[in-house]
């Protein structure tokens, strides 16, 4: 397998922080994705290769074994191991000798079902490695259960993300991720949800906060007003003598508990009292003459 540059894929140094990685990948990721270049193999291409490199750099167990076995770091567990089992025997059979330039080579070709070096000739089962992906979502499709597409190293994998889902939460799919070798289980992918902030709602846990405008005469005499929530429009009852921002809870009117549709949190409606401009004179007079009869 040839050695492939993830470092370079992105655009960043070896000695870049996390932050500058993840920043990397977003950047590009945005400018390659599949949805955005139909039809496009080689972005599809550059695309797959960016999932891969931020799957492994992003991560900082990952990305320790990439920069010390580079190519084969997914299987520097099994050859630690072995070195740890060759050493062993070696000792006791006096037969151990420090050095041994071709120690990490005959090692994978063991594993690879070579008929020469340690371990035989026989073959293990090597578990395949882990993706990482992002999916973003707006606050609205967050709400409701619905069924999405991503393209995971050039795979679309159809899932279903429950309503409730938090931003940053991660959720694995069990062997969606890198093919085993030698027999061994695909990997599995994990998926990290990050959801847009909204302009009117702000989710706090299962809550919702909105602010609306209310005008004068609402205000001061009550009525009703309807407002825009994500479950589509609701009448609003409006107490008299409602005074600028004051808070009013409806139970029940937030957003779904994650894996729990039937339960739902608060909205919690923040009253904006606007004050008439621009009146005229006789609006004024008439203003003047209610405030003095009070």
């Amino acid at each position: 397998m040839p050695f492939v540059d993830y470092y370079k894929i992105l655009g960043v140094d070896k000695s870049a922080e996390d932050k500058d990685i993840k920043n990397a990948y977003r950047k590009l990721a945005r400018k390659y994705h599949p949805d955005l270049n139909p039809d496009d193999k080689e972005a599809e291409k550059k695309f797959k290769e960016l999932n891969e490199a931020n799957e492994v750099l992003s991560d900082p167990e990952k990305r320790k074994k990439y920069d010390k076995y580079g190519k084969d770091w997914q299987y520097s567990e099994e050859f630690e191991k072995a070195q740890q089992s060759r050493r062993s025997a070696g000792r006791q059979q006096g037969q151990w000798q420090s050095g041994g330039g071709d120690q990490f080579s005959d090692f994978f070709e063991s594993m690879f079902g070579s008929s020469s070096g340690f371990g035989g000739g026989r073959q293990r089962n090597l578990r395949g490695q882990d993706y990482q992906a992002e999916l973003h979502l707006t606050l609205q499709e967050a709400f409701e259960t619905q069924k999405k597409t991503i393209t995971v190293n050039g795979r679309n994998i159809r899932i279903t993300v429950p309503a409730g889902i938090q931003n940053g939460q991660t959720i694995k799919i069990a062997g969606h991720g890198g093919p085993g070798a030698s027999g061994g289980q695909n990997g599995d992918l994990f998926i990290t949800f990050n959801i847009a902030e909204d302009d009117k709602l702000k989710r706090n846990g299962n809550d919702l906060h909105m602010k609306t405008e209310l005008d004068l005469r609402t205000a001061m005499l009550g009525g009703e007003i309807v407002i825009e929530t994500l479950s589509g429009k609701l009448k609003l009852p409006v107490k008299a003598e409602t005074q600028n921002g004051s808070v009013v809870r409806l139970k029940g009117k937030g957003f779904p508990v994650y894996k729990k549709a039937e339960n739902f949190g608060d909205l919690y409606v923040t009253f904006d009292v606007k004050i008439p401009v621009n009146l005229s004179d006789r609006q004024k007079e008439l203003f003047a003459a209610a405030f003095d009869e009070a």
